[in-house]
């Protein structure tokens, strides 16, 4: 018998921003796969109360589902009002605001079992405030930066008590976001460890030679494969700590530095190589497509993030399964992935640090299929199996 679940998430590609969520969608494509599962996603998005909508208005598309995507599950977009930079305390009771009326209307038409919040907050306190009015149990899911940031903030830390306490069955992707939750108040009892999934037909070693060819030869990426090849997977935002990396990179004699991201950094890191005269070897390949991401990280030598903080990131585990080893700092679930010397290095977030690991890698480098085999146990097939279960554990018989 199936169970139907009514799930908040604020990550979720639209027409506006296909890239954005996309480890969400992944998620669910795979619990759909499944067939016991009756999903329905609502997509809350930030829209600027008036009359700062008139100067920031939602994108084209913020509210539609990409082209190239129909899942499996309806998705609902639903806009929220915000004060952009003041309102983060109370965005939980407007996402609610907003989502409610929606929630009862597809609850009346056919019941839900479970009311789902796939980050803690804001979606977390929100989701709680449905599921109370529902009658429904409550799941979370924490991933990172829903811990790490908010459980600091006097304004959010209440409220991600409280929703965990309400909470029915909890998730963290990895053992040590696991652990920090504990440390902030949460119900440990309640709290399960589940691993990001992994696309096994899309991320695989492809031969390091071919690869390069291939993205060397690319019009859009048109990368040159000559030389060591770094390659660094993230938002262009100062939590990622892409600005280490162009530092690292004067210490790491001839290697070529791939930024593969967006974000508001992009100009100041521009500004940074071209300061330390490393213009000519930091090349911004801006939002790789998924179908080209596991063929550029199949070229790379090495792919460097280091993350101020993560829960499990899914690049982590994308890059070891194209047979890339990283190096990241000793952060949320970096010794989960992080398994052993063929997997990569756990460094400092220090220039000095990268370099000195990077440059260990490329000395005496492991080999493709070595490196894979430290991702083989991540797979979105077991990933929706144990959210499956977990739905089932904590819905009313």
């Amino acid at each position: 018998m199936s169970l139907r679940v009514l799930s908040l998430s604020t990550l979720f590609p639209s027409a506006a921003r296909p890239g954005f969520g996309l480890f969400v969608a992944r998620q669910f494509d795979a619990l759909a796969a499944r067939g016991d599962i009756e999903l329905a996603l609502v997509c809350p998005v930030a829209r600027p109360v008036w009359p700062l909508s008139l100067l920031r208005r939602l994108p084209a598309g913020a509210l539609a589902l990409p082209a190239d995507r129909n899942p499996p599950f309806p998705v609902h977009y639903v806009p929220f009002a915000y004060v952009p930079g003041i309102s983060a305390r109370w965005n939980p009771a407007l996402l609610a605001r907003a989502v409610l009326p929606l929630a009862r209307r597809l609850h009346a038409e056919r019941p839900f079992d479970v009311i789902d919040a796939q980050f803690f907050y804001p979606e977390g306190p929100a989701a709680a405030r449905v599921a109370h009015a529902l009658g429904l149990p409550l799941s979370i899911t924490a991933r990172g930066s829903d811990i790490h940031l908010w459980g600091k903030a006097a304004s959010a830390r209440p409220q991600i008590l409280s929703a965990g306490q309400q909470a029915a069955g909890m998730r963290a992707v990895s053992a040590a976001l696991r652990a920090d939750m504990i440390d902030l108040g949460l119900p440990g009892d309640r709290i399960e460890v589940y691993h990001t999934g992994l696309d096994h037909t899309r991320f695989k070693p492809v031969p390091r030679r071919e690869a390069r060819q291939q993205v060397a030869a690319d019009a859009e990426l048109a990368i040159p494969c000559e030389g060591p090849l770094l390659v660094a997977v993230g938002n262009l935002i100062p939590l990622k700590g892409q600005a280490l990396v162009i530092e690292a990179l004067a210490a790491i004699p001839q290697a070529r530095l791939v930024l593969a991201g967006q974000g508001p950094e992009r100009a100041n890191f521009a500004s940074l190589a071209s300061r330390l005269g490393l213009e000519e070897r930091v090349q911004f390949a801006g939002s790789v497509p998924a179908g080209k991401l596991a063929t550029l990280l199949s070229a790379a030598d090495v792919m460097v993030l280091p993350s101020e903080r993560e829960g499990l990131a899914n690049a982590w585990v994308e890059a070891i399964a194209c047979g890339t080893p990283i190096v990241i700092p000793d952060v949320g679930g970096a010794r989960e992935v992080v398994t052993g010397p063929d997997a990569g290095r756990l460094a400092q977030r220090t220039p000095a640090a990268i370099a000195e690991a990077v440059r260990e890698l490329l000395a005496n480098p492991p080999s493709q299929a070595t490196v894979a085999a430290h991702a083989a146990r991540f797979s979105w097939e077991v990933n929706a199996a144990g959210l499956s279960a977990h739905y089932r554990r904590i819905a009313r018989p």
